[in-house]
């Protein structure tokens, strides 16, 4: 059996997994993000190793005694800074905090050619730009940084005691040479960094370290090996078997991705097109990043008094999509394909006397949908072609919000058993390729297909009014 780790923002997964990819057992813990500042979001590196343990201790000991392996995926980008000792010097600054804004400016300025490099603009949730925010604004603790490690890759050095990265999630550092699958001393110069600050790099599949005795002992395993692993998106990817050229999947957790596996490295820098490694050899991929995608249904939950996500997603769909005149503008963390906008924020535009919750709830699966028909627009216009997406995360439970999504993408949708599982179970896939030695081919087969959702032509016109509105709002909101 081979565990998989999730690190995320709201909580922690961890999912164990036979060598068929069954699914034997998962355990969950939460996590809390603090917003101290507007801009700013944070969490403490040490909450992330203590919901780990509590997630895999919900697993039966008798199943954690027959692991074999272990991986790691993990949200993207956070910077977890170090001291000499390893320990943290401050709360880790995450995926979704906008207060480096200025800084990526000023670190295109001063490396022209990043673009090139990295392949990506340089956005406020990248790693770097936060570095140069640490740099400029705290200077005290930045001489004290001996170590700049990823969220997930401080779970494996408490784990393991080595600091290792794979290449994924250190593409999204924006330190990384992407097609070169190196760190770039340009960019970590650019930001007063070494490579000797930086974790060791591996392939996704290779092994980084095995698990620390005592810790072990107290899960009631052996020291088993643990996997470089991957970002969330590309585990994620690789859980669902999306690891050759052309395939797709839509991610539907707190933020939302369309991601596209490629052959080879094609960036698109200008259309805030994400352009990183996935997290298996010689394999890339492309994304539209979307900060913002269940966390709306959270935010929608709590505005209209509903009692979860199963009501709102009943209310929205009593009230029927693309009826109403309310336009909702999901950009709750800002925004980033296409718009690459840490300031801006959400919007709910058309109200009137009869907007009543229902109606709130369909315009805000609408506008998360529209959000993604602009991610997926700018994919389009760089040359790839998508007719199927693989749909995984929270999000995909709801069939109703499928059929919105579909109509608004015009692509095909396809809903995976076990889909809702997400990167955790890339994770474990990436465990088996380690301690076995067993080819993605092998390994990363997609599971089978619960049900496809075709786009509705009908359903696609009530919405394209509202989508033409959705893209004449975004400048107008803008000028605010």
């Amino acid at each position: 059996m081979y565990l998989g780790i999730d690190v995320g923002t709201s909580g922690i997964k961890a999912v164990l997994v036979s060598e068929a990819g069954n699914l034997l057992a998962q355990g969950n813990a939460s996590l809390t993000v603090s917003r101290p500042r507007p801009l700013w979001s944070e969490q403490a590196p040490d909450d992330w190793c203590d919901a780990a343990e509590a997630a895999i201790m919900v697993i039966p000991a008798d199943l954690r005694a027959k692991v074999r392996g272990i991986g790691l995926a993990g949200q993207m980008h956070g910077a977890t800074l170090l001291d000499e000792h390893d320990r943290p010097l401050r709360p880790a600054i995450l995926w979704n905090d906008g207060r480096s804004f200025a800084d990526c400016a000023t670190l295109e300025r001063r490396v022209l050619q990043s673009r090139t490099i990295t392949g990506n603009l340089a956005m406020p949730g990248f790693t770097a730009p936060k570095l140069a925010w640490v740099r400029d604004n705290e200077p005290e603790l930045f001489e004290r940084t001996r170590t700049v490690l990823l969220p997930k890759d401080y779970v494996r050095l408490w784990m393991t005691g080595d600091k290792a990265s794979d290449m994924s999630d250190s593409a999204g550092t924006l330190w990384l040479d992407v097609a070169a699958r190196d760190w770039s001393d340009v960019m970590l110069d650019a930001t007063g960094l070494t490579r000797d600050q930086m974790p060791r790099l591996f392939e996704g599949g290779q092994i980084t370290g095995t698990l620390r005795a005592d810790i072990a002992a107290r899960w009631g395993m052996n020291a088993v090996p643990v996997a470089a692993g991957g970002g969330d998106n590309a585990a994620g990817a690789a859980g669902v078997g999306v690891v050759r050229d052309g395939d797709a999947l839509l991610s539907l957790g707190t933020s939302g991705v369309i991601f596209v596996a490629t052959r080879d490295f094609r960036p698109n820098p200008q259309r805030a097109v994400h352009a990183f490694c996935h997290c298996l050899p010689a394999m890339w991929h492309q994304m539209s990043v979307h900060l913002s995608a269940a966390s709306c249904i959270d935010w929608g939950v709590r505005a209209t008094g509903t009692g979860g996500p199963a009501e709102f997603f009943a209310l929205a769909e009593a009230a029927g999509a693309g009826t109403g005149p309310e336009l909702f503008l999901p950009y709750l963390s800002g925004e980033r394909t296409p718009h690459n906008d840490a300031h801006i924020r959400g919007a709910l535009l058309g109200i009137d006397n009869e907007t009543d919750p229902g109606r709130i709830a369909a315009a805000v699966l609408e506008g998360v949908a529209f959000s993604h028909a602009d991610g997926l627009a700018a994919l389009r216009e760089a040359g790839t072609t998508v007719e199927q997406l693989s749909v995984i995360g929270g999000g995909a439970r709801s069939r109703y919000w499928g059929r919105i999504l579909a109509a608004a993408l015009d692509v095909r949708l396809a809903y995976l058993e076990g889909g809702e599982v997400g990167p955790a179970l890339g994770a474990a896939k990436l465990a088996m390729m380690a301690a076995t030695g067993t080819s993605a081919e092998e390994a990363c087969t997609p599971p089978p297909i619960a049900h496809v959702i075709e786009p509705d032509a009908a359903l696609a016109d009530r919405l394209t009014p509202g989508l033409a509105r959705f893209r004449a709002a975004y400048p107008a909101l803008k000028t605010l």
